[in-house]
């Protein structure tokens, strides 16, 4: 089964073309896939080979504004929809997903050096999220309050607010990108997704092509390519504009606090998801082994390249050589690959410049008196998987998100002590705490500092129906997910009917 049903204005798809698509990739605005106002493009860079994927049109200010303006006038006619009929399309979506699962897998791993296994991981969540937005169109319920005033009734209602501007980050961009409009859509509101530079096609053309198939009307989800060199002033034009109502990004924190602010001035609402540097916690009465095994899957999944991987392990004294020895010789199983070997888990970095600034972290820690125990060097593309001991508060690791295949490993010896270096952090996305005792767990996760805890199991979890979002650095506002949707993209609304005539004092 084809992506995309064939027509006049559709560009060739992945699901036409095989893995590697034919270009340029177009932009797509109010329903028509159609070339830069400019004309330019630029280059998609497969972070494997470090040459070019695909090229793609460099959208600017001018085609930011036109997917707005298609956004804005697409957007009564989508919310007067019965939701029924807004749920459809997001079944349907999920029914054509299924069933070319494959192109969109070979997307992440020849765009953005996904493995196998992450990409299908990321996947799986495609699905799920597109059936729990198509739950969420009669969810944004509302209220009739009692009154003081004799003959009136108050009603509280939820509408949408508007347009949706999406900016998206490159690491899971297939999910992310969908989890940063796909609710939205569900209550009501359109949208224009600015997806990274670095993954335009993953992260979003290949997404529009999927809606496109599903039937989605037109204006209703548009997509803005853009060059690296061109991002500042389309992000700026699409958060600037006062006919888009909320801005969703994920990305940075650093970024994310000029995006808060510039937003702030407007009073224009923003839903963020920022940077972490999670911790994984393990007690004195944890299983070693276990505590490896998540540990693992939390610091090295997609080479650490995630907001929620744990680059912090802190270890209850007890525990700690034990655990320092066998997690070296799990890591040490595992050399880079690329992402198209059905047993890579270490693939390739996103590009040059995030590469090397771990090994920039890596090599001024070592410097500082860290003990490198394994891995601390770049192949190529590659980061070798490392695990470090020795870090303190004052070297730059310790601090900064390093997402990179970097692990370095703590000891604490009490609870409080693994709680506060837990905490000694300006970030809390996600933690989590391995122990033998759940309920032990549970009363522990309550004094850390962060949005999302997950007790014995890895930090790197999401569920589409779970508020997902951190505290202090690594978010603010809004939370993800459908349950933190309606808050975060919908307008509460109090008409009152005075259904008597009022006694008034004058």
């Amino acid at each position: 089964m084809n992506l995309l049903r064939t027509s006049e204005n559709s560009q060739p798809t992945t699901a036409q073309t095989g893995a590697q698509p034919r270009t340029p990739v177009l932009l797509f605005i109010n329903g028509t896939w159609r070339p830069a106002a400019s004309t330019h493009t630029f280059a998609d860079i497969n972070p494997t080979t470090r040459l070019s994927y695909a090229t793609v049109a460099d959208g600017n200010v001018s085609d930011i504004e036109s997917a707005i303006a298609a956004a804005k006038a697409a957007q009564p006619a989508w919310e007067a929809l019965p939701p029924a009929a807004r749920s459809g399309f997001f079944y349907k979506a999920a029914e054509i997903f299924q069933s070319s699962q494959e192109k969109f897998v070979n997307a992440l791993v020849e765009e953005t050096g996904s493995g196998l296994g992450k990409a299908m991981f990321e996947c799986s969540l495609i699905p799920l999220a597109l059936r729990e937005a198509a739950a969420l169109t009669t969810r944004a319920t509302g209220e009739i309050l009692p009154s003081n005033i004799p003959g009136k009734v108050n009603t509280i209602s939820r509408t949408a607010a508007g347009v949706v501007g999406v900016i998206s980050p490159w690491n899971f961009p297939l999910y992310l990108s969908l989890r940063g409009f796909v609710y939205a859509l569900a209550l009501g509101n359109t949208a224009v997704l600015k997806p990274s530079e670095d993954s335009p096609i993953s992260g979003g053309t290949i997404l529009a092509e999927l809606f496109e198939a599903a039937g989605l009307p037109s204006g209703v989800f548009n997509v803005v390519t853009c060059s690296r060199d061109k991002v500042k002033a389309v992000a700026a034009a699409m958060i600037n504009d006062p006919r888009v109502a909320r801005i969703s990004f994920t990305g940075s924190t650093a970024v994310g606090r000029e995006v808060a602010t510039t937003s702030a001035a407007q009073f224009k609402r923003v839903v963020l998801e920022l940077g972490g540097k999670n911790p994984v916690v393990v007690l004195d009465d944890a299983d070693v082994d276990y505590a490896v095994n998540v540990a693992f899957f939390s610091a090295f999944l997609h080479q650490g390249q995630i907001c929620m991987s744990a680059d912090k392990i802190i270890v209850a004294r007890n525990l700690y050589d034990s655990f320092v020895e066998k997690l070296i010789a799990k890591v040490s199983m595992f050399e880079p690959l690329e992402p198209s070997n059905p047993m890579a888990v270490i693939a390739p970095i996103i590009n040059d410049r995030q590469l090397d600034r771990i090994d920039r972290l890596v090599k001024s820690a070592r410097d500082a008196g860290a003990t490198i125990h394994l891995g601390g060097e770049k192949l190529g593309p590659f980061y070798r998987p490392t695990v470090m001991t020795g870090v303190t508060r004052d070297m730059d690791i310790y601090r900064e998100e390093i997402f990179g295949p970097v692990a370095f490993v703590m000891p604490a010896d009490s609870e409080e002590e693994a709680i506060a270096l837990a905490n000694d952090t300006v970030y809390g996305l996600s933690s989590s705490i391995i122990t033998g005792n759940a309920t032990r767990g549970q009363i522990l996760a309550t004094q850390i500092e962060a949005g999302m805890v997950h007790v014995n199991d890895t930090c790197v979890h999401d569920e589409p129906h779970c508020p997902f979002g951190g505290m202090k650095a690594s978010g603010w506002v809004g939370k993800w997910g459908a349950s933190g949707a309606i808050e975060a993209f919908t307008e509460q609304r109090w008409i009152s009917v005075q259904t008597v005539p009022r006694a008034f004092p004058f």
